[in-house]
């Protein structure tokens, strides 16, 4: 730990004496007591409110003190600070932190939410745009060679007139991303050493190719396109700093590949990938998931596979209305790879609907097992109203529920016009229905079909009063927002 002196007065005693901010690895450790004046004392403080049990703080605390060295090392005035959030509780109320991390960025002592990505580099990059110009002016050849060197992506325009619609649509394309830092030139020998003849945009990076330069017109769409498309690997690895950029970009539609380092995956088939991803770019996501992490056996158990199936890939297409496809074919060739992405591209795939086989006594219990084989002949029966709990196995709330729910079973087993059913919405899916919280709970009444949710308290007397009541008693509010949703907290089925 070191220690930076921060002296004060207290008018009220007139005593003057010295209160300490400490420094944990180049991030300042606020608390309650120092928080004003580590943000007064400094024009610019990145302050990320943590958890020590947190999964994500602890994946973003290596980064976050890499990016307090980078930031030192360039004897920048930017500050990094971090707050315990369970031990400083009023200044984490006093701030609105609802979740962790929260990180917020003091300008001046005014506070703005962080938008920027989680890794180091994108760390300072977001924080020099917000401090400095959009874009650096690079005015020798070694300027160029240190600014590409300082990152894995950098993006420079070279424009001989920094003045031209082409030079101001760049600006603003710069002005709007973040993660990534830019760069602009109009010096003769830059433009020499790299071979520029003429207005253009490159991205220099440390994986792949090297570098890419933007082909068609100089417009902001284009040069935010390009930067997208071009910022990726060809083939990403899935972890907690990747997830935001493969998720939350542009493309959504991305072929997963299910692959164990310890057996040598990686080594046997990403270089196959990589030439394959090249005629695909900006189509469909490459993305690599080791399957030995135990952190990625949901993504696995989301689409209905198992540990002793890998190597294999899948399939997904991140729209309002999640599809998944899967390969006729198991393996990883490089053939069978483009074959799969190809006819995905041409429309020719069928989605891939999870399916348990039915057991033989799923009818033999007071609540009567559901797969998706036999769901639409009992849910839709106009002769009864059927309630149907979704739900998957690892959910607390569903353990909790499951004995209100055999309770109700026994109660309108004899019935003839009600049926309680229930079915794993994990190993079996619905092209009619899309689950994405658990448990969701519907009733399917009879005559029309009508599909009400319950939203009332999960008791067994709510719930037969919701039976009894043909699904007017704790009905949920049509077209609710999955903000209001209670268990909006647990893992939804859309969350890999």
């Amino acid at each position: 730990m070191m220690f930076i002196k921060v002296c004060f007065l207290v008018a009220v005693s007139s005593i003057g004496f010295c209160d300490e901010i400490k420094s944990d690895e180049g991030v300042l450790v606020f608390t309650k007591d120092n928080f004003k004046t580590g943000i007064t004392d400094n024009e610019f403080v990145l302050v990320e409110f943590y958890a020590p049990w947190c999964g994500h703080c602890k994946s973003l605390a290596p980064e976050y003190i890499k990016a307090a060295k980078k930031l030192a090392d360039q004897e920048s005035a930017i500050r990094l600070a971090k707050v315990d959030a369970t031990e400083e509780t009023e200044l984490a109320e006093e701030h609105g932190v609802k979740g962790y991390p929260t990180i917020k960025f003091f300008r001046s002592g005014s506070p703005i939410e962080y938008s920027g990505g989680r890794t180091a580099d994108e760390i300072v990059n977001w924080l020099l745009k917000k401090t400095g110009p959009v874009a650096k002016e690079l005015i020798s050849v070694d300027d160029v060679k240190g600014f590409i060197d300082a990152s894995n992506v950098a993006i420079i325009g070279f424009f001989k007139d920094t003045s031209s619609s082409a030079a101001k649509n760049f600006l603003a394309a710069a002005n709007t991303i973040d993660d990534h830092p830019f760069g602009i030139t109009s010096t003769d020998a830059v433009f020499s050493e790299y071979n520029i003849d003429g207005e253009t945009v490159v991205l220099f990076k440390k994986f792949d190719e090297g570098r890419a330069d933007l082909e068609g017109e100089i417009t902001e769409k284009n040069i935010k396109n390009f930067v997208t498309s071009q910022s990726l690997p060809l083939v990403i690895d899935f972890n907690h700093e990747t997830a935001q950029k493969i998720f939350g970009g542009e493309v959504k539609s991305h072929l997963l590949m299910f692959l164990s380092q310890q057996e040598g995956h990686i080594d046997k088939y990403l270089d196959d990938a990589r030439e394959v991803a090249k005629g695909f770019r900006g189509q469909v996501l490459f993305v690599s998931i080791n399957s030995d992490e135990e952190d990625h056996q949901r993504i696995l158990e989301f689409f209905g596979m198992r540990k002793d199936e890998v190597p294999a890939m899948r399939l997904i297409r991140l729209e309002e209305d999640m599809a998944k496809y899967k390969p006729e074919k198991p393996d990883l060739s490089k053939d069978n790879i483009n074959s799969f992405v190809q006819d995905y591209v041409d429309g020719k795939l069928k989605q891939h609907m999870l399916s348990q086989v039915l057991p033989d006594d799923w009818d033999k219990t007071p609540v009567k097992v559901l797969v998706s084989s036999n769901f639409d002949e009992v849910a839709f029966n106009k002769d009864k109203d059927v309630l149907v709990e979704f739900y998957a196995p690892w959910c607390g709330h569903c353990k909790q529920l499951a004995p209100i729910y055999d309770q109700l079973g026994e109660k309108f087993k004899d019935s003839d016009t009600i049926v309680v059913a229930k079915m794993d919405a994990t190993a079996n899916e619905l092209e009619h229905t899309k689950i994405m919280t658990y448990p969701t709970i519907k009733l399917y009444a009879k005559g029309d079909n009508k599909v009400i949710e319950y939203n009332g308290e999960r008791t067994f007397e709510g719930l037969s009063k919701f039976l009894e009541s043909g699904g007017e008693y704790g009905e949920a509010v049509p077209d609710e927002s999955e903000e209001e949703d209670e268990d909006d907290d647990l893992p939804r089925k859309d969350e890999l």
